[in-house]
């Protein structure tokens, strides 16, 4: 099966060393919203609970507030919720990609149409 090509462009915020935010960070804090757990946010995108943890961590530590936090296990059970400064984060970097969309549509569209329509991989 052939992959869908997206007309629009992929942005990855690289401010300094860190990699702030990106399409796969900013799909974990997501799947985190909507599940209300890093174990569900990892299951949800297939990937390792330690991954999906590793990246939450350095997310944390790259801004100067957190952008999840976490509640302890227990008998009502543990969950994560996505803060304030997170939801700021995400909505900063949905707008910075749709401007970044705006800007360039015509050059992606011209891009694309030199693209073989059915990759292989």
């Amino acid at each position: 099966m052939a992959k869908r090509r997206e007309k629009n462009p992929t942005l990855r915020i690289l401010l300094g060393a860190a990699v702030a935010l990106g399409p796969g960070k900013v799909a974990l804090l997501e799947a985190v919203d909507r599940t209300g757990s890093i174990t569900g946010a990892a299951r949800e995108m297939g990937m390792s609970y330690r991954r999906a943890w590793k990246l939450i961590d350095a997310m944390n530590s790259d801004f100067i507030s957190p952008l999840v936090v976490t509640n302890a296990g227990g008998s009502g059970g543990g969950g994560a919720q996505v803060t304030e400064a997170g939801f700021d984060a995400l909505t900063r970097y949905r707008s910075m990609e749709d401007k970044a969309g705006q800007a360039v549509r015509q050059e992606i569209s011209d891009f694309a149409a030199l693209l073989n329509p059915s990759p292989k991989n």
